[in-house]
């Protein structure tokens, strides 16, 4: 499981106003190409992100599933990214004096990529999710000056 964190200059609310924004969902997740739908009860439980994966003239449709929802503190989400396969991955911000620190968590659970050894999955997803916070980081931040 690949464990990674930033801390970020803005709320808790401001990391959720994006984190929960299911439009704005390509913006920030490394690999996500378009956002084709997203479907209530988005962010809560069942409801759905209907997004393109990959570039350009090879695109696959998939989709993200909402799984659990704390709102300002937890997001839990399945995440479907075919061929490579599923995962469940995790956010987790705690809010402190100066912004807030978000955790983010993710395992391969299904497919090819769970099938790879822990340590090479783990370093794959930590250096996609390091890029993945750091643009979740820059439109929260954003979000926050206006």
């Amino acid at each position: 499981m690949s464990e990674n964190e930033c801390m970020v200059e803005a709320s808790a609310e401001d990391v959720f106003a994006v984190l929960t924004d299911g439009w704005r969902y390509a913006a920030w997740v490394v690999g996500a190409s378009r956002v084709r739908d997203v479907d209530a009860p988005w962010p809560e439980p069942g409801g759905i992100i209907h997004h393109s994966v990959g570039a350009w003239p090879l695109l696959i449709n998939d989709t993200t599933e909402a799984v659990e929802y704390d709102e300002g503190r937890r997001l839990r989400l399945r995440v479907r990214a075919w061929p490579v396969g599923e995962g469940d991955v995790e956010f987790r911000v705690h809010e402190g004096p100066k912004g807030c620190r978000v955790v983010m968590t993710e395992k391969a659970v299904r497919g090819p990529a769970s099938l790879m050894p822990a340590g090479l999955a783990d370093l794959l997803l930590g250096a996609r999710n390091t890029e993945t916070l750091h643009r979740l980081k820059l439109l929260a931040e954003q979000r926050k000056e206006s």
